[in-house]
């Protein structure tokens, strides 16, 4: 998807304090004259709603919609919401933190205008990301998405951005009610799943085409059942955005079809899960270079693989804070039966060349292409996870490894599990915790996650997790993964 400047005022953060980016009556009244214009030219292409959305705690997507005729008001003015959203759980029950909880307040949701896509596997209707303000027009300390957009720009304070892709896995079925029939049975990753589902298939791709997005691949995957699609690298917010879209664009060709999508880490308990890999590059913009292009620091230099001291320093963060950083990007009970050794799942602190068993996958593309193509896949995260908050955490611990100038310890060249405890023990490699309660320590553990998050945060993510520990307490692999197969 083409990258588009967010320059709206009230809309953009520069990596400091929020309460600084408060609405005034002369943001409130830019906005609503953009959207006035942006509304007559949905309108003139027959959209007769906008669906303005935001992802939870939870890692569900969440929201309100206006028709297009109030449009203008709702970028202006926001549309209501309670806060207490942030503090559900994935059942739809409500837990509370210290920060967030009952039912008093409310929040206003202000569209992103210029991420805003007409879907074309949703006729007639818009969407648009939206940011959380609070009646005074400031910031909600809890809005993922404008801790995102910090993150992006503390990197771009010392001179560096991110390019970001998420890999969209989901499993489709064709069963009645909430049991899960694979729709296909071909062999993993073999053609014939192509030819059950073509139709289905094309007319994904057609409607991810006609809604902006631009896929790289889309491949059958090793469940029965189990599709991957891949788009191109965009900035981080772009592409938190575009992982909101592909997967509604999904859910609604699924449901036109007659079948049913879901993103759920375990949709069955004897079987591989759906994971939510992000790929990561770090680049800068390179003075000696006479085109004036950013140079990819994953690529180029004297580290490891080919990776600049920085590229290095980058990954090497990442690592440094992946249990608790796994409290974001393995949010749920069932992603821990999702994250074990042996299922390419990444259960293993450790980092690897092309390794899918590392945590940390290292590509570096083909020869000729590295320069633009090197990039970190971070393997252990999964449909569950917000991808606002969890690229926000994950561009902090990058953020944080090369402030401190941190290097990688060798690399992981086999599957970690075949190695013997002493070995994994001489070589560093240590397993990532094996249930949500684990992460949920290591992420209350650690001061880069506060620090950069904030204490709100880390306050209602570890509530609410703890709230879901609680609600699948004693509950088997199989009733964890049927509750919450069609939650995400």
């Amino acid at each position: 998807m083409e990258q588009i400047p967010e320059t709206v005022p009230g809309h953009g953060f520069d990596g400091r304090a929020f309460d600084e980016h408060r609405l005034d009556g002369r943001a409130r009244a830019r906005l609503g004259t953009r959207a006035a214009e942006t509304a007559r030219r949905l309108a003139g292409q027959d959209i007769a709603a906008v669906a303005l959305t935001w992802v939870d705690v939870s890692g569900i997507t969440r929201t309100k919609t206006v028709p297009v005729e109030r449009l203008e008001h709702a970028a202006a003015w926001g549309v209501g919401m309670s806060p207490v959203f942030d503090v559900f759980l994935l059942d739809d029950s409500i837990t509370s933190g210290r920060h967030i909880g009952g039912p008093s307040g409310d929040l206003r949701l202000h569209p992103v205008l210029e991420r805003l896509r007409p879907m074309a596997a949703l006729p007639g209707w818009a969407h648009a990301p939206a940011l959380r303000y609070a009646q005074d027009g400031t910031v909600h300390p809890l809005d993922a998405r404008a801790l995102l957009r910090r993150e992006t720009e503390r990197l771009a304070d010392g001179g560096w951005s991110v390019r970001a892709a998420f890999e969209i896995e989901w499993a489709v079925s064709k069963g009645d009610g909430d049991e899960f029939v694979a729709a296909c049975h071909g062999p993993a990753y073999g053609m014939a799943r192509v030819t059950e589902l073509a139709g289905y298939l094309r007319d994904l791709l057609s409607a991810l085409k006609d809604t902006g997005v631009t896929v790289a691949q889309l491949h059958p995957e090793y469940a029965a059942g189990q599709y991957e699609v891949s788009v191109l690298a965009e900035d981080p917010l772009g592409a938190a955005d575009t992982a909101v879209l592909v997967r509604e664009t999904i859910r609604a060709v699924s449901m036109e079809h007659g079948l049913a999508a879901t993103f759920s880490p375990k949709v069955e308990a004897d079987s591989v899960g759906n994971g939510a890999h992000v790929h990561l590059s770090l680049w800068r913009p390179e003075v000696s270079n006479s085109l004036k292009t950013p140079t990819n620091a994953m690529a180029g230099g004297d580290g490891p693989c080919g990776m600049t001291s920085a590229g290095e320093a980058f990954a090497a963060g990442i690592l440094r804070h992946l249990p608790a950083l796994l409290a974001v990007g393995a949010p749920s009970v069932a992603s821990y039966l999702r994250l074990v050794p042996s299922h390419w799942a990444g259960a293993f602190a450790c980092w690897g060349l092309e390794n899918r068993e590392a945590a940390l996958r290292f590509v570096t593309g083909p020869d000729g292409e590295r320069a633009d193509a090197a990039n970190l896949e971070v393997k252990c995260l999964d449909g569950a996870a917000n991808p606002y908050l969890a690229l926000a955490a994950l561009l902090a611990a990058g953020r944080d490894g090369i402030g401190t100038e941190l290097r990688l310890p060798e690399p992981v060249g086999t599957d970690p599990a075949e190695l013997t405890a002493d070995e994994r023990a001489a070589r560093g490699i240590t397993p990532l915790p094996a249930s949500l309660a684990e992460s949920v320590a290591a992420f209350e553990a650690d001061d880069l996650m506060r620090d950069a998050l904030g204490e709100a945060v880390v306050d209602t993510v570890s509530a609410v997790r703890r709230g879901e520990i609680a609600l699948f307490d004693g509950a088997s692999p199989e009733q964890i993964a049927a509750a919450t197969r069609w939650r995400h």
